[in-house]
């Protein structure tokens, strides 16, 4: 008969080479139509992440490493210890031990391995493994490394003996995850403090780097986002032939297209955009629906396949923004130039035209190639108050008023969707003249921003189903429903605050709204929000149509940006194939290569997430540089046997304070409440709670803050255990200025 997932989870954990369905059904003895119904199942433990494929189509445990896989080395200090090259599971990746072997030459900070995966049962000393066991990894073969260079801060050590002194230089990685510094052989015309880009020779015990190249003050302004480029690996500077291809482009007559001039259209964008690629539309029906457009730079007409240019987009993948530059995905000749739908200009674009029912539905759509000219470009904020009547324009009646018109009608329509709605703050960095930090803000949301969305959102959901209407492949945006796992840590959680969530029901975005409707004002509802969002799977780029969970949608590929989005670029090449629309189409070879394609966007989008992320702890850090010592609002984001996160009310940036800090009481971590408490005093931590700790360090060269409490004593600490490991005994009173943290929830 059938085995039960039980079964097959114990079948490939217990099996020395990598298992595939073929594997599976061979061991269990299955044939016929048990082999469709063990398809059935293999996707429904998927589905509720207790399973994941991973290369060949080989089946490990949810939340767990396949039999063999990719690692790159973190730590050669004491034992040499990896983390998967790939990591998508939302959580810290697993740290590995590597096993070396005696012929094998050491292995040193930043290499790659292909390994065979071995799980111990138990983490690994000094880390997580994301899901309660630990592993042992067994190197099958060094593979190139993904990074040559190592970013690093020139520091000079002098040592005395017997001859007198001596000096030497090491080279401080700002990589967080770095855990030693490199011995340096030749500094060039480097000093101490430089940031420097070093090429490392050699392996542990004897391994040194070679300073390359001379990148400056390392505290200056501008270089926090220095840093997360060559640390990424970000590609920053275009290619010769890239930058002439460019040029020559952007001289391209525009073609024969639709005439659509005649237009008042404009396009609303942040104050400080640095291009413009959509341009919006809107006009009245006699019968209570809606005309309107939604023209989107025709970057297909100058970016040809296959040319340098497009392989230099294609290897960027996407532009990466910073508070104090971008990194564009195409030179500027042709992002903030011949690309730009700049006013008063002739511009080509791809033209998405709609007809929105007055109840907010799609009624019809089609695209044309076509030329404008834009009356005006305008900011969120300039919109916003011309529309409340605020600031007089000469473009409300004409132009904006239609539009919040034909909004209404597909906010209605987005309503009925019930799509996922986590109205989560965003910071905003701003700098002053000498490119330091003049304060840093939570970014407004207004009707506008929820307008312009809208209509992206109406076009790009056009482009999917005009595409499928073809048979022709698209390149979805894809967001998965959240897994099981996940869901039943959400209900763990929430349970904390006795709220309840069920699981028996089919989840939907609605699901998580109703949730956070109930909880209301609550104190508690940011970490909540917080914590919902964490329940869900990140989005990512396929031509495999699995729906957009988040956005409530069946069909929704990205359409709107290709300034700056290599997949809204593949997108704008599959229409003009599909509907003739002239030259630049999306070609056999491009159309061949789709899912690879898909998985290389996906991780460059990740990619520049966390540059642009790193790059933000970098400058908080340096804006909270000058309070060490002072005495902060904090919320904890985070808890774990080894201690708490807390990020500064309205600031931001997340800094531990170390268990070791909290005094000489011993604290236990629970699993489940996400609470870590002392087992004398009752004294507790947990996610969302308020409380003042005192700034120890703030550094902006890796981003890391650290804090302490008020109050804090050193003492001589005792091993902390799990919960689970003794009863606890009789609470005390909470120590001098801390109370307990249930009842500060």
């Amino acid at each position: 008969g059938l085995p039960t997932p039980q079964d097959i989870l114990k079948f490939i954990a217990s099996s020395p080479s990598p298992v595939g369905k073929r594997e599976i059904a061979k061991a269990f003895g299955l044939h016929g139509a048990d082999k469709i119904a063990l398809k059935a199942l293999l996707r429904d433990m998927m589905n509720d992440g207790q399973m994941e494929i991973g290369a060949g189509r080989t089946f490990h445990r949810g939340g767990g490493l396949p039999k063999v896989t990719v690692l790159r080395v973190i730590d050669v200090a004491d034992g040499t210890f990896a983390t998967p090259d790939r990591w998508d599971a939302g959580t810290i990746p697993p740290k590995v031990r590597v096993v070396e072997r005696g012929k094998q030459a050491a292995l040193g900070l930043g290499d790659r391995v292909l390994a065979r995966i071995e799980e111990t049962g138990r983490p690994a000393a000094g880390g997580s493994d994301g899901g309660g066991s630990g592993y042992r990894a067994h190197v099958m073969k060094l593979l190139p490394k993904s990074s040559e260079f190592v970013l690093g801060i020139l520091r000079e050590e002098v040592r005395e003996h017997r001859g007198g002194k001596e000096r030497a230089w090491r080279l401080v990685p700002v990589d967080k995850r770095a855990r030693s510094d490199l011995a340096v052989s030749d500094i060039g015309e480097a000093k101490a403090g430089d940031l420097v880009l070093a090429e490392p020779h050699g392996r542990p015990p004897r391994q040194f780097a070679k300073v390359i190249e001379i990148l400056g003050d390392p505290f200056a302004p501008k270089s926090f986002s220095l840093i997360a480029i060559h640390a990424k690996g970000i590609p920053h500077r275009f290619p010769d032939g890239a930058l002439s291809e460019a040029d020559k482009a952007a001289h391209f007559p525009l073609g024969d297209r639709e005439d659509l001039r005649h237009l008042p259209i404009l396009t609303i964008d942040p104050a400080d955009a640095r291009d413009h690629d959509d341009a919006v539309w809107a006009e009245a029906q006699d019968d209570g629906g809606w005309n309107a457009v939604v023209a989107i730079a025709d970057v297909s007409w100058f970016v040809q396949p296959g040319s340098a240019l497009d392989r230099e987009a294609y290897k960027r993948g996407n532009s990466v923004y910073f508070p104090d530059r971008v990194v564009p995905m195409l030179p500027e000749a042709l992002s903030a130039d011949a690309c730009s739908l700049v006013a008063g200009v002739d511009r080509g674009v791809l033209a998405c035209h709609l007809v929105i029912a007055a109840d907010g539905t799609l009624s019809s759509s089609r695209f044309s190639r076509a030329v404008i000219r834009c009356a005006a470009n305008i900011a969120y904020e300039e919109a916003q108050g011309a529309i409340d009547g605020r600031i007089p324009s000469p473009y409300t009646e004409t132009i904006l008023k239609p539009l919040w018109g034909a909004w209404s009608a597909l906010a209605r329509a987005r309503e009925k969707r019930h799509p996922l709605e986590l109205d989560l703050p965003e910071r905003r960095v701003i700098l002053d003249e000498a490119g330091k930090i003049a304060s840093i803000a939570i970014r407004e949301r207004l009707d506008a921003h929820r307008l312009i969305e809208d209509y992206m959102i109406a076009a790009n959901v056009a482009a999917a189903k005009a595409l499928e209407a073809k048979r022709t492949p698209c390149m979805y945006r894809v967001h998965e429903p959240p897994g099981r796992e996940k869901l039943i840590a959400l209900k763990d959680y929430v349970a904390t605050f006795d709220i309840e969530f069920a699981l028996g029901q089919v989840i939907r975005p609605e699901t998580f709204n109703h949730l956070l409707e109930r909880i209301g004002d609550r104190p508690e509802r940011p970490q909540i929000m917080e914590q919902v969002l964490r329940t869900q799977t990140q989005a990512y780029y396929s031509p495999d149509n699995r729906g957009h969970f988040g956005l409530a949608l069946g069909s929704y590929g990205h359409f709107t940006s290709p300034i700056r989005r290599y997949s809204d670029l593949v997108v704008h090449r599959a229409l003009v194939r599909a509907y003739k629309l002239g030259e630049g189409g999306l070609s056999d070879e491009e159309s061949a290569k789709m899912v690879a394609t898909g998985e290389h966007i996906s991780l460059t989008e990740r990619r520049a997430m966390e540059a642009e992320r790193d790059t933000i702890d970098r400058y908080v850090a340096a804006f909270l540089s000058t309070r060490v010592g002072e005495i902060l609002p904090t919320r904890i984001t985070g808890t774990a046997k080894f201690g708490f996160f807390a990020t500064v009310e309205g600031i931001g940036g997340d800094g531990l304070v170390p268990v070791s800090t909290l005094g000489a009481e011993r604290f236990v971590f629970d699993e489940t409440t996400k609470i870590l408490e002392g087992i004398e005093t009752g004294t507790s931590f947990s996610p969302g709670m308020r409380l003042d700790l005192r700034l120890a360090e703030a550094n902006p060269i890796t981003g890391g803050l650290r804090f302490e409490l008020p109050d804090a004593a050193p003492g001589d600490q005792r091993p902390y255990h799990n919960r689970k490991d003794r009863a606890r005994p009789k609470r005390g009173g909470p120590p001098k200025g801390i109370r307990s943290g249930r009842n500060r929830r």
